[in-house]
């Protein structure tokens, strides 16, 4: 019973990540966007959420530090997000080469900064980990399911599935999700309506930013006790995980957790008792997710059905 409880709490802790992540980019490309830069911005996000962690940590801890730092993360994610915006909404820029660039600026630019404000010279932020919740008050006493989700937990887990309901309910039951959905699939038919197709697709980029941002965050804290400026191509991941998902939040959803459940059994293949007996070498576990993600995206990617607009510059006088 104690590897299934480790098992699927080791399972959360990569999945919602993941999930928060690719549910930031399905409300980009559902706008017409394709975001690659996920990964710069979850890696802008978690440096300065956990600079702020490393910095308050002497004065503050628990829930409210973790609160104060998830806020920021979010406004990082999105103001970050709005170079990829304007690169490629107003300036109409190749979208790859876009967020190609911001990948390849934001852990630089995270290294430098942390080399130049801390007074050892490391580009390495470390944290004290004070945010797990040992139990969940009458959630946790719970049997089985309390020990599986309501004990050793984050609230960030919890926040994670708020973040998808949220996400479902503004996709499909509000006019924005259906204004968005249309400027992804015909932006000059939603143009023609009186949609502001802009300003809809900057929304989607920026709550993409902010999300990204925000998974930066939840990604560390769970695994780490420091941040090296990278999540450890997550952001790349999740882009799997969306497409595996059809670009539907859901289907996302189960996405994630099979491949959180590819990176549980990569990092603690050697406690899980019926694959530390087999004479597997301990790296042919740890490329378990990447040769997942290869198999999968072979066999569902002629399925995929993505915005018809997605990734193509939108241009108010062409029809």
């Amino acid at each position: 019973m104690n590897v299934l409880f480790l098992i699927v709490q080791q399972t959360m802790f990569f999945s919602i990540p993941l999930l928060i992540v690719a549910l930031g980019g399905l409300f980009s490309e559902r706008g017409g966007v394709t975001n690659i830069a996920l990964d710069g911005m979850m890696i802008m996000g978690a440096f300065t959420s956990i600079f702020f962690i490393n910095q308050m940590q002497a004065t503050m801890s628990g829930q409210s530090l973790l609160l104060i730092a998830i806020l920021i993360a979010v406004g990082t994610g999105a103001i970050f997000s709005l170079l990829h915006a304007y690169a490629s909404i107003n300036m109409k820029s190749d979208q790859i080469i876009s967020g190609t660039a911001i990948n390849m600026l934001a852990p630089a630019f995270a290294i430098y900064v942390a080399r130049m404000i801390q007074d050892n010279g490391i580009q390495q932020i470390s944290f004290n980990n004070t945010f797990r919740i040992s139990s969940v008050p009458i959630l946790g006493d719970i049997p089985v399911i309390g020990g599986l989700f309501f004990r050793n937990a984050y609230i960030t887990t919890y926040i994670g599935f708020a973040i998808l309901i949220v996400s479902v309910i503004v996709l499909y039951k509000t006019k924005f999700g259906l204004r968005l959905r249309a400027c992804g699939e015909h932006p000059h038919a939603a143009d023609s309506v009186g949609i502001n197709v802009y300003k809809m697709r900057y929304a989607g980029v920026i709550i993409s930013g902010a999300l990204a941002g925000l998974g930066g965050l939840v990604f560390v804290v769970p695994t780490s006790t420091n941040f090296n400026a990278t999540v450890s191509g997550y952001g790349f991941l999740a882009l799997a995980v969306m497409i595996f998902g059809q670009w539907k939040p859901l289907r996302v959803l189960f996405a994630a957790l099979f491949f959180g459940l590819m990176k549980t059994i990569a990092a603690a293949s050697s406690v899980i008792p019926i694959l530390a007996t087999l004479p597997i070498p301990s790296d042919v576990y740890k490329m378990t997710p990447f040769i997942a993600t290869l198999i999968v995206l072979a066999f569902s990617s002629k399925d995929s059905q993505a915005p018809r607009a997605v990734a193509i510059p939108y241009d108010k006088g062409s029809r």
